[in-house]
Parts: C-alpha cells; sequence; structure tokens
C-alpha cells in the first residue's frame, strides 16, 4: 500500500455534493484517487466491486446513516480502513462510530482546514493498515518457522527413537548367542537403560508438547516395560508406580527415567530371593511449587553393611544423573528395606 501522493485510492462517501468536490479537488492534488458516492447504499457497491485503499464515510445521509453502513463496509473481504465524517456537536457518534470500528474521525466543515484533517486522518489509517499487516505477516513467518522447527524436531525423535529400537534389538539378538550368564546380565542391563531413553523419545514425538514431558505418564510407561524385561516370569517382585501429575523438561525426564530404571534394576537383583515375591514401589510426589520428590523401595534386607552390591556401574550412572539434576541420592536409614530418595527442582 502507498503513501498519500503515490495513487492511494479513496472512496469517498458524502451526499454533500459541493464537499465532495472539495475533497476530490483538494485530495487529488496531493496525489490520491477519489471517487465519490452519494449514499452509503452506492458507496458499498463501489467497494464491492473494485479494490480501495481507504474508505472516509460521512455520518448524516439519506435513507441511511453512516452508523447503519459501516459495519456491512467493514464486513466486505479485506475491507480497508475507515475515517468518520461527523459533526462538530456530534462527539458521541464519533465515538460510537470508533466503537463500531472506524479507524478514526474528522471534524466535518467546507474550510480547508477540514480537507487537511482528512488528509491527515487517512494518511494515519492508511499507516496504522500498513504497521497492523506486517505485524501479521511477521506473526505468520514466526508461526511458519516455529511449525517447521516443530516438525523437524519431531522427525529428529522419531528418527532417534528408531535407532535407539534398532540398537534395543541387536542387542536381542546377541543374547539368543551369548552363552556367558555374566555377559547376558550386562547385555539385558544395558538393554534396560536403552528403553528407558527410548520412552522419553516415543514420548516426545506422539506429543504436541516438544519441551515438557508428563513424568507420570512416562514413568507409567517405563514400569511396564521394566515389568515385561525384569520379571516376566510369575513369582517375582510386583513394581507398582504411585505418581502425582508432574510435568518436567525432556532431559531431566531421560535423567529420572535412567536413575528409576538402575533402582529398579538393583531392587529386582538384590532385594528379594529368586522365586520369592516382593513389592517394589515407585512413588513420585511433588514436595512444593518448585520442587518434587522422586522415591524408589523395597521391604528387603536392606543394605547389609552398607557396601554397594554388583560392579558399582548402576551407582556411577546414577550420581552422574543426580549431578545433572543438580541433586544426589539419599538412602533412607531408618527404612527396613532399601528406601532411595531423590529431590529435583521443577
Amino acid at each position: 500500500m502507498g503513501a498519500a501522493g503515490n495513487g492511494v485510492r479513496l472512496l469517498y462517501i458524502d451526499d454533500d455534493r459541493g464537499l465532495s468536490r472539495l475533497v476530490e479537488k483538494e485530495l487529488t492534488r496531493h496525489g490520491y484517487d477519489v471517487t465519490c458516492a452519494l449514499d452509503g447504499d452506492a458507496g458499498l457497491e463501489r467497494l464491492r466491486e473494485g479494490a480501495f485503499d481507504v474508505v472516509a464515510l460521512d455520518h448524516y445521509m439519506p435513507a441511511r446513516d453512516g452508523l447503519d453502513v459501516l459495519p456491512e463496509l467493514l464486513a466486505v473481504p479485506d475491507a480497508p480502513p475507515v475515517v468518520y465524517v461527523t459533526g462538530a456537536q456530534d462527539g458521541r457518534i464519533a465515538v460510537a462510530a470508533l466503537r463500531a470500528g472506524a479507524a478514526d474521525y474528522v471534524i466535518k466543515d467546507v474550510s480547508e482546514d477540514f480537507t487537511a484533517l482528512l488528509r491527515a486522518a487517512l494518511d494515519d489509517a492508511l499507516e496504522r493498515r500498513r504497521l497492523s499487516r506486517a505485524n501479521e505477516e511477521a506473526q505468520e513467518e514466526v508461526r511458519m518457522a516455529r511449525d517447521r522447527a516443530e516438525a523437524m524436531l519431531r522427525e529428529v525423535n522419531h528418527r532417534v527413537g528408531n535407532s535407539l529400537q534398532l540398537v534395543s534389538s541387536f542387542i536381542s539378538l546377541q543374547l539368543r548367542q551369548m552363552k556367558n550368564d555374566a555377559g547376558r546380565l550386562a547385555l539385558q542391563d544395558a538393554q534396560v537403560r536403552i528403553e528407558a531413553v527410548a520412552q522419553v523419545h516415543r514420548r516426545l514425538y506422539t506429543s504436541a508438547d516438544m519441551a515438557s514431558v508428563a513424568l507420570d505418564e512416562y514413568l507409567e510407561g517405563l514400569v511396564e516395560e521394566l515389568v515385561q524385561s525384569l520379571c516376566p516370569d510369575e513369582g517375582g517382585p510386583c513394581i507398582t508406580l504411585k505418581a502425582e501429575p508432574i510435568r518436567v523438561d525432556t532431559d531431566q525426564a531421560v535423567s529420572l527415567g535412567v536413575v528409576v530404571t538402575e533402582l529398579v534394576t538393583n531392587a529386582v537383583k538384590y532385594a528379594y530371593l529368586p522365586g520369592n515375591g516382593g513389592d517394589i514401589r515407585v512413588l513420585l510426589e511433588r514436595q512444593d511449587e518448585t520442587g518434587a520428590v522422586l522415591t524408589v523401595e523395597d521391604d528387603g534386607p536392606g543394605m547389609g553393611d552398607g557396601t554397594p552390591k554388583g560392579t558399582g556401574l548402576g551407582g556411577k550412572i546414577i550420581s552422574a544423573m543426580a549431578h545433572g539434576l543438580r541433586s544426589k541420592l539419599e538412602i533412607d536409614p531408618e527404612h527396613t528395606g532399601v528406601r532411595a530418595r531423590m529431590v529435583f527442582d521443577l
């Protein structure tokens, strides 16, 4: 849209022929392309037939006044801004026109001041329309860029999830060939850890929110997979989850999932004798507005002399995850079995 002086197309709607001629003469000198209409219906017809950059609409006209015509002008597809023209004594009418959608108003008289004021109001309405459209275009570009980024991120997460699943499948194939018990256990542990990370990616690329994860839902799926992989047979420990609805960012979800995997795996291995049932409980609760507590506990014999069992790799992994969460794992000495707690910021 051009500025005044560059062929701006004005539709001037007014039943006063003399004033219409004055407006046409004065604004044409300033570069406007002026079309006049003598009443609201004629103005509507002209607007629907041709493209105009701006409209000036008089209030008092035969048949229908400007306030009656204004909504119909604004309802025309891609309607231009409308400057309302009214008498000096009609302040309430001007306010009503602005509330109805007029871009501005001008007090009507027959002096040259009127055409100068009208031109200034038209220029201002055109500039505001230009800025509004530029803002809309910028917002649309931002929205499209965001949508493209989110689509790319979903694709990346989908590919990462597929890759993790492929690695897990390779491990399953290797497990079938592995005869060494220690090797089999190591591969099973690695597979469980990979599945913990893969769970997050499955949550991400099936969710509309790419920045955060519903931790309670994620842990529910993770616990189900841990049950299938660690306790496939009857008579093994019973793994349960009690979690409050909490959202965390994706990095936190990965770290917490790995921690839960390590603690539950350790409890399955050492809390109960083979073939003996027992409970392993995963608890997630909000501590306050800024923090939450993750707990994994069992009713086994506890840690005995306090020396960790196994290779110690799980403990190192947990320490690394806790460090990333700016937290640490605490063991409750009062609990009969093992109760491991981790407080983390939301």
